[in-house]
């Protein structure tokens, strides 16, 4: 046998291993994955199955693609990936991780702000912000006893909407027997789930707020039940209550609450104080949604929603961006606790936003809203 010949068998042999090597590993990974429809792979690598054909070449050359760059969901997404909700959707699911979080006391006399985030089943996220008033008892018993509440619910109902509209009546109502005096504490309560990472519920009473930074513009999803909203305003006045306005042109509930909607405050239940939460449900979509953020009104009444995403967008992780922007209140002149939670989705990191351009000229007259 020739030199020649015995060469070209060897070849022959070599690339015949190496493509049945190749070939076991990549059947191997596209089957773990069926209902993925076939992706591109780090740049301009493509698979496709057709008459149980692949190519595995990416410029045509014959030479196939390296293992590492084979069969990767989306090059952007640097967070592991939750596989069982990826395979039930489709599509790739980063494990959310739970984020950073910031509470600062700013100039009253004590924190009434509370904030929590738990992990209630190994897919469904609880995250819950607490502005308490009239004293902390009110958000202590929310910290508290919020997510028993949830739990309980989730035994009788699958829906998050429906959990979370039950749980805060619940929390209401349980509360109203717990505080044997304080009748008149209260708070704000801005609850988000999470499910299966795609999947994001939110429940709101009062102005703590809730919004996501998709694809560098802020999207809100709460609004605030304050006395200016006609809808409120026509059911506190329905209920025998009345609204007044005070000097810097906040209004009151009979004088004395700045929001509509609150858990506790029962000294208002009759005139059209309620704690039925507003609701919404929305799909996440990690390669454009950047995070979730959940702020009490010592953030959000000194800085727009677009300027939070906006200051977020440049910090370097969610526990560095939850400091930033509480430190970032008191400088704009907030006298009331200043609490955050923000939660990385998918595109954290991913968005550019602009240089923020802080002004120093805020209004300062701010202290007649926490009065």
């Amino acid at each position: 046998m020739s030199s020649a010949v015995l060469l070209k068998l060897v070849r022959c042999g070599r690339s015949g291993a190496a493509g049945r090597a190749f070939l076991w590993g990549s059947v191997s990974k596209v089957d773990l994955f069926t209902p993925v429809p076939p992706v591109q792979a780090s740049g301009a690598a493509w698979v496709r199955w057709a008459s149980g054909a692949a190519r595995f070449d990416t410029d045509g050359s014959g030479r196939p693609v390296t293992w590492d760059s084979f069969g990767i969901w989306d090059n952007r997404i640097e967070e592991p990936i939750l596989l069982p909700s990826s395979i039930r959707y489709g599509k790739p699911i980063p494990q959310v991780e739970e984020g950073g979080r910031a509470s600062v006391l700013g100039l009253r006399k004590q924190n009434e702000d509370r904030l929590r985030v738990a992990r209630i089943h190994d897919n469904l996220l609880y995250f819950a912000v607490f502005d308490g008033h009239g004293g902390p008892h009110a958000a202590d018993y929310c910290y508290t006893f919020m997510e028993k509440h949830i739990r309980d619910a989730l035994e009788e109902e699958e829906d998050l909407e429906r959990v979370l509209t039950k749980a805060f009546l619940d929390a209401d109502k349980a509360l109203h027997t717990h505080l044997t005096s304080f009748l008149t504490a209260g708070t704000t309560a801005t609850v988000a789930m999470l499910r299966d990472g795609v999947e994001l519920v939110v429940a709101s009473v009062g102005d703590s707020r809730a919004l996501l930074c998709r694809k560098g513009q802020a999207f809100k999803l709460t609004h605030d039940h304050t006395p200016d909203r006609r809808d409120e305003r026509h059911r506190i006045q329905s209920s025998g209550g009345f609204v007044t306005w005070n000097s810097v042109g906040v209004a009151h509930v009979n004088g004395r609450l700045a929001m509509t909607r609150s858990i506790g405050d029962f000294h208002l239940k009759q005139s059209g104080v309620i704690a039925k939460p507003d609701t919404r449900r929305i799909t996440v979509h990690h390669t454009g949604d950047a995070f979730l953020a959940l702020t009490t009104d010592g953030i959000n009444f000194l800085l727009s929603d677009q300027e939070i995403c906006d200051v977020i967008n440049q910090c370097h992780n969610p526990t560095e961006a939850a400091e930033i922007i509480s430190q970032q209140a008191l400088q704009y002149g907030s006298e009331d606790n200043a609490t955050i939670i923000i939660v990385p989705l998918g595109a954290w990191g991913k968005q550019q936003s602009p240089a923020a351009v802080y002004s120093m000229s805020r209004n300062f007259a701010s202290s007649g809203r926490w009065a």
